[in-house]
């Protein structure tokens, strides 16, 4: 693996292309990369071409470079467009949600100035909008924002197999091997949206550490199968999960590696 994080380039750009072009899957091409495979994944999601004729949606390395340099522009998409950011400002001053002038945008203006309440939050919380200090017209207003995911996760289901009162005796004695605990360590906001996956053997106390660059199901996860899928399958037979949405995609581990998950019934 890279030491340090960087970007994807335009050649490593060409390189995702030419192999999803001959098949490979998203673990093969991260491993000829020596990238993460939620690296990959993430710029295959987020980088794609869509287009109204089939023949042209895809993945196109100049394009997918073109898309991710946009996204390097300070401010972001409503900042890019002052008339957009103006806009947004005087709805705020006529006592609007973020939501109502995200969904009267959809609607009414069209796919370039069309943009989320959740980016307009952001561009609020902005250097832009705390200059206008724009956080005085929202409906609830706060100079600074709270942090997001500080919420308990809401309608997470799970089966009443999978949780943790159904667990063999022999995992929760510990008396033999190949059982794990995962957990995601979370650092001060300073660090941005790093995070860690700690996963402990629960009868020899082994620990892995994963380093996942956002709290996402998607990523989380396939950081775990990166770390355990080397391992024979007696050495990884199961994980105890806590109730996170960041645990949210624990089934892809059963159809992967056929690892079994269990998680708490309820929280508290």
């Amino acid at each position: 693996m890279i030491n340090g994080y960087q970007h994807l380039g335009l050649d490593e750009r060409r390189d995702i292309y030419r192999l999803v072009a001959t098949g490979r899957s998203v673990r093969q091409i991260a491993d000829a990369l020596r990238r993460h495979p939620s690296t990959i994944y993430r710029e295959l999601k987020r980088n794609r071409h869509l287009d109204e004729h089939p023949l042209f949606r895809g993945y196109f390395p100049t394009v997918a470079q073109t898309m991710a340099r946009g996204r390097c522009v300070r401010g972001g998409k409503i900042a890019r467009q002052p008339e957009l950011a103006a806009y947004i400002a005087d709805r705020l001053s006529a006592a609007w949600s973020p939501v109502q002038i995200a969904g009267y945008l959809r609607r009414h203006r069209g796919v370039r100035e069309a943009v989320g309440h959740e980016t307009i939050y952001q561009y609020v919380y902005g250097p832009d909008g705390r200059h206008q200090k724009l956080w005085r017209h929202l409906p609830v207003a706060r100079r600074s924002r709270r942090q997001r995911y500080g919420r308990k996760p809401c309608g997470l289901h799970i089966p009443v197999a999978n949780t943790i009162g159904a667990r063999p005796q022999e995992i929760t004695d510990r008396s033999s091997f190949g059982h794990w605990e995962g957990d995601l360590l979370i650092f001060r906001r300073e660090y941005g949206k790093t995070n860690l996956t700690s996963l402990v053997e629960r009868c020899s106390r082994f620990t892995f550490l994963a380093r996942n660059p956002t709290r996402h199901s998607a990523g989380v996860t396939a950081g775990i199968d990166w770390h355990l899928r080397g391992m024979p399958p007696p050495l990884r037979r199961s994980i105890t999960f806590d109730r996170g949405t960041e645990f949210a995609a624990f089934a892809t581990l059963r159809n992967r590696l056929g690892i079994t998950s269990w998680r708490p019934a309820k929280t508290g």
